[in-house]
């Protein structure tokens, strides 16, 4: 995400720390840099324009260049500034006002709509409401086969009527389910075109007139950057839209859309679509969007998704092992599943304050089919080995070897790092009861 304005920016930022005085020119000079990355990420000319000269007018107003700190000043008012054109604060979603609260989810084919009303619904679901899924996708069979597929994996319901009858006598009959299926939201998915056009307009308008929703949710694809921007300022116009809902956040590494659009409109950006995985959705934070695009970290987030995918118990669990030196190739594999269920590696280390600088040199990489690889020497162990390493043999690892599809130097080289891995814990935990203070475990990647 943002990879390439990240490196941009962080370029310009290292050089302007490189400086130990700061001129106006020096200044001019960065703002002139900081607008010609944003245009070249698809930052809306407008937005850019303001935003170079807000953040001139608060380093000049601030006198930065008599301050011991002048680069960090001149960072923060950049960062600040971003945090105001994307929002300031988290948009919440307005569902208290009738039951069932109806969000509409509105949006052109091919920006994610679909998965995105479940994805939505999952959120809700795990917020402690119960979702109903309206497949009003009445000209697609396959979006409303899509819906019914998706409201399974997340055990939502899908109410259909099939594609013979109108959206709004379609919805009507939904909020009755709902209302007597004990269902607080309506979450409707709507049709969508290939391009706008009059006809999908006056259907939205249609809709909108007959059901009165709390929230309409516009579904836009961020990797199309100004396109993005321009189709939320047609459907607001038009329709008028309460958010934006930007996916495929997690391919886009220009970052042109997240930062235009709530300029653009004047609507919030309320999630994202991170991933393809139906938990790939997040409340969107300015804040911490401002601190990922300045390669500043985002640490909030990646505690938060450790906190939804690691099992705090297991952790227990797995520090007294350490404790009493039982810990297994077996809980080594559990660790690495949990990992995996947090998003793909190297997301994860982006959310690392500086880290996003070695992440983007050219020399490192992370490799997730080592981490398949790994699992896949673990699965092929039977549990006597993986719970006692020790009784390996020359023909031992060769059937692992074979029965996981790799060379035995990666078995042997999986056993060597858990060896090692294994000391290390047991320093720690050493030093932590030579201090008295048990240390709290942390993820070993």
């Amino acid at each position: 995400m943002f990879e390439s304005i990240q490196e941009k920016l962080g370029a310009i930022f290292r050089r302007l720390r490189g400086r130990g005085k700061i001129t106006e020119q020096d200044l001019n000079d960065t703002l002139r840099e900081v607008r010609l990355v944003l245009l070249e990420a698809d930052v809306s000319l407008k937005v850019v324009k303001e935003f170079t000269e807000k953040v001139k007018e608060k380093a000049i107003g601030a006198e930065v260049w008599k301050s011991l700190t002048p680069a960090q000043q001149i960072i923060k008012f950049v960062k600040d500034q971003l945090v105001e054109i994307m929002g300031e604060k988290v948009a919440e979603l307005e569902l208290h006002s009738q039951v069932p609260a109806t969000i509409m989810i509105i949006g052109l084919n091919g920006s994610g709509k679909t998965t995105t009303s479940a994805k939505l619904a999952r959120h809700l679901k795990n917020k402690g409401h119960n979702p109903l899924l309206v497949a009003a996708d009445i000209y697609r069979p396959a979006a409303i086969n899509q819906l019914q597929v998706l409201g399974k994996q997340i055990e939502v319901p899908v109410f259909t009527m099939g594609d013979k009858i109108s959206t709004v006598t379609l919805v009507k009959e939904a909020k009755n389910y709902a209302l007597k299926n004990g269902r607080d939201i309506l979450i409707i998915d709507t049709a969508g075109r290939q391009h706008i056009d009059e006809a999908l307009m006056q259907e939205l308008k249609d809709l909108q007139s007959h059901i009165s929703p709390q929230e309409i949710l516009l579904v836009v694809d961020a990797m199309t950057g100004q396109d993005a921007v321009k189709s939320a300022q047609t459907f607001h116009q038009e329709v008028g839209i309460t958010g934006v809902i930007l996916t495929k956040m997690d391919g886009d590494a220009r970052g042109g859309a997240a930062i235009s659009v709530k300029e653009v409109t004047g609507k919030p950006i309320k999630f994202i679509g991170v991933g393809e995985k139906i938990e790939g959705l997040e409340p969107f934070h300015p804040d911490r969007m401002a601190q990922r695009i300045l390669g500043m970290g985002d640490v909030l987030t990646l505690i938060e998704k450790a906190e939804a995918a690691i099992d705090t118990e297991k952790i227990e669990e797995m520090q007294q092992k350490m404790l009493k030196e039982s810990f297994t190739l077996a809980d080594f594999m559990d660790q690495l599943q949990q990992i995996k269920r947090m998003g793909p590696l190297e997301d994860l280390l982006g959310m690392i304050p500086g880290f996003s600088h070695i992440k983007s040199m050219k020399n490192f990489s992370v490799d997730q089919k080592e981490l398949v690889k790994i699992e896949a020497i673990i699965q092929s162990m039977t549990r006597e080995e993986r719970v006692n390493p020790k009784i390996f043999n020359a023909s031992r690892k060769k059937r692992v070897a074979t029965g996981s599809g790799v060379q035995i130097s990666d078995v042997n080289k999986l056993l060597k790092q858990y060896e090692m891995m294994k000391k290390m814990m047991k320093q720690f935990m050493d030093m932590g009861k030579k201090t008295n203070k048990m240390p709290a475990f942390r993820m070993p990647f």
